[in-house]
């Protein structure tokens, strides 16, 4: 294996395990608050325990994602000098910006968790609120650096030379805010159903029923909502894409020839030696529509373009397919749950409760999957037509013995994350309300 494939891998791994501690460390927090204010409102003890219980996986993973985090800050310096050579200067605002909000969700989650009973109800509770909204931002923020290597903005590139750099004009480039927004509902979904699914699954066991559908019932809320609107932000991200990046369209559709009033492919095995796509479903000129708004607007094939610039098409369109996939189940999902509402027999159901139980882990799949899609479907660039991934590796040899020691501490970390948060599952049904 030469360096830069040791590289990218130890860089895949990474981003792997720490989008899933990012996201949840985003989210979790809103949940938490939900369940004060109704222990603020009530008094119901069950709202208490369930916050108490719910704080004590936001600092777990608060933790992790710390951890997690900093290492990938370290991988973007020791990895790929060439690339944080040139893109430092431009994309630094968000990390800084990054740094800024990590430090006061750090000192907002302080505050909460060691002021019961000695601050103000209200300013306690508002304490939670600004742990919530600065994971948000810090995601946010990362996700617009990201989007500038999608979308390379806020400077000349003149003779292999970066100059007038605008670091504002970077930070706010052409795909921060799509892909922002789908992020942010992607994680809402992901840890809403990953939670309610836990939840569910208590339920099943007939463990402490009152307290988990309570808590079922906060964590799907926020995540049927996220899931019903993410596909009008998956829309505006293709479009997006369609214009910026058709090549990328063209490798997550798996479509090779140009033509207008082009077909969107279901499923399908992708054969890149033969540019074919066998045991598909065609939808006629869906994916022109789709992509343009016009059901005969052209949309170019790979073959349009350079074949050192195109992506690893079968691995592009077999997770988007499965992004695309899960999320218009979870998006049914999250409509069954409001139907529900109104047929309350339901609940009384096992199999409704078997159901969210199953549907738990797969909100991360996608939100892996849609990750594979914005970081795959890139390559060769490291930034988009400016800078090949292979041109900003490091030189130094040995790149594979860092690519395992992150496996095995990174699979350390995640066993301990698992033993935790079991714990704290054990602690809250043995709890007595």
């Amino acid at each position: 294996m030469d360096n830069l494939d040791a590289a990218r891998l130890q860089m895949a791994f990474t981003l792997i395990f720490h989008i899933i501690f990012a996201c949840v460390g985003m989210v979790m927090p809103f949940f938490m608050i939900v369940a004060h204010k109704k222990w603020l409102n009530t008094k119901n003890p069950i709202y208490l325990t369930l916050t108490k219980s719910w704080q004590r996986g936001v600092a777990i993973f608060f933790v992790t994602g710390a951890v997690s985090g900093t290492a990938l800050s370290f991988e973007l310096g020791l990895l790929w000098p060439e690339f944080m050579k040139h893109a430092g200067p431009i994309i630094g605002m968000p990390f800084s910006l990054e740094g800024a909000a990590f430090f006061i969700e750090a000192i907002a989650l302080g505050f909460y968790l060691y002021g019961w009973n000695k601050l103000p109800e209200k300013f306690h509770w508002f304490t939670g609120v600004i742990i919530g909204i600065s994971g948000v931002a810090s995601g946010i923020l990362v996700v617009a650096a990201n989007g500038w290597m999608n979308a390379p903005s806020g400077f000349d590139y003149i003779d292999g030379k970066f100059t007038n750099i605008d670091p504002v004009k970077a930070f706010l480039n052409d795909a921060w805010f799509t892909q922002a927004l789908h992020m942010a509902l992607a994680a809402f979904t992901a840890v809403g159903f990953a939670v309610a699914g836990i939840h569910a699954y208590q339920i099943y066991k007939k463990k402490q029923i009152e307290l988990h559908k309570k808590a079922f019932k906060i964590a799907i809320t926020f995540a049927a909502v996220a899931a019903i609107l993410q596909p009008i932000s998956g829309d505006l991200s293709a479009k997006d894409i369609a214009e910026r990046q058709p090549v990328k369209l063209a490798a997550m559709e798996a479509h090779f020839e140009t033509e207008k009033g082009a077909p969107l492919f279901l499923g399908g095995i992708v054969d890149e030696e033969n540019q074919e796509v066998s045991y598909k479903i065609e939808i006629p000129k869906a994916l022109s529509f789709l992509a343009f708004g016009d059901f005969d607007a052209e949309v170019k094939g790979l073959n349009e373009f350079p074949k050192e610039d195109h992506p690893n098409v079968a691995i592009v369109h077999y997770a988007f397919q499965v992004m695309v996939g899960i999320g218009t189940l979870l998006m049914f999902a999250g409509i069954l749950f409001f139907v529900s509402l109104k047929k309350k027999k339901w609940w009384e159901l096992n199999k409704f409760w078997l159901a969210f139980t199953i549907l738990a882990p797969l909100g991360f799949i996608a939100l892996e999957a849609g990750w594979i899609v914005t970081e795959v479907g890139r390559q060769p660039w490291i930034i988009h037509n400016i800078m090949r991934t292979k041109d900003a590796v490091t030189p130094m040899p040995g790149m594979i013995f860092s690519f395992y020691t992150y496996v095995v501490l990174y699979t350390i970390l995640t066993v301990a994350v698992t033993w935790l948060m079991r714990r704290q599952i054990q602690f809250l049904n043995a709890s007595k309300i």
